[in-house]
């Protein structure tokens, strides 16, 4: 984990209600996809934490997609570029590639899309066939779906409605074959896949968090080896691990 200063280099909206910003400072805390940081904001007592959905070493940025969903993010939409923040960096465990097999499959829902694009960048530089499914309400609420296909990840994208891709969920669009499994979304989802996927895979949380790095025990999950922490063990679990 690093804590330090970082400057707004863009932030503008993408869908609805969702962001990208950009953010210029030290990557080096970030050592695999899957991992998030916490932001401080100004008149907000508690840090917001956020996915990293891509970073570049060379360049010294680091890429968030957040949606605007309360008090904090509603101030995240507003700060213009140049505004300094305060971060902590290379939270949680993240992703394990080494574990993908050669037909991974990606499984998003929502604001759990982002920190699949490091992950798909990440495997395809592997020699690795990704396939991400990227589900969503309805059209209005896409976004990254050209970003992975401009990758060279095979992309479905799912909406409940059917106003765009696939009409359904995301477990109604699973292959025939697929050798691993990454997920990333809101709980119902996630158990969803881990009772219907034929694979091994990890899950990585979405967690009302504390502090964010393993202080405050506010973000537990029940395990087969007991509680663990989902900013701190977490966010990323194993399919097999996890006591629904």
């Amino acid at each position: 984990m690093y804590q330090g200063t970082y400057s707004i280099k863009a932030n503008e909206p993408l869908a609805r209600g969702i962001f990208r910003m950009i953010l210029t400072g030290d990557t080096s805390a970030i050592t695999r996809p899957g991992q998030f940081l916490n932001i401080a904001l100004e008149g907000c007592y508690l840090r917001r934490p956020i996915s990293i959905c891509d970073y570049d070493p060379e360049q010294g940025s680091i890429t968030i997609l957040y949606k605007v969903v309360g008090q904090g993010t509603e101030k995240m939409s507003r700060l213009p570029v140049g505004t300094e923040l305060d971060l902590l960096v290379g939270l949680g465990n993240g992703f394990d590639t080494s574990l993908s097999g050669d037909k991974p499959l990606l499984i998003g829902g929502g604001v759990g899309v982002p920190p699949l694009y490091r992950l798909a960048k990440e495997l395809l530089a592997e020699g690795k066939q990704p396939h991400a499914i990227l589900g969503f309400r309805e059209a209005a609420d896409v976004f990254y779906a050209k970003e992975f296909e401009a990758l060279g990840a095979k992309v479905t994208v799912v909406t409940e409605d059917g106003s765009l891709g696939e009409k359904g969920r995301v477990t109604d669009c699973l292959p025939e074959y697929y050798s691993y499994f990454y997920a990333c979304g809101p709980e119902p989802m996630l158990k969803a896949i881990s009772q219907q996927t034929t694979s091994s895979g990890q899950l990585s949380f979405e967690q009302r968090m504390g502090c964010g790095f393993g202080a405050c025990l506010g973000c537990s999950c029940k395990t087969l080896t007991g509680d663990k922490r989902i900013c701190k063990e977490g966010p990323v679990l194993q399919k097999e691990e996890i006591l629904w």
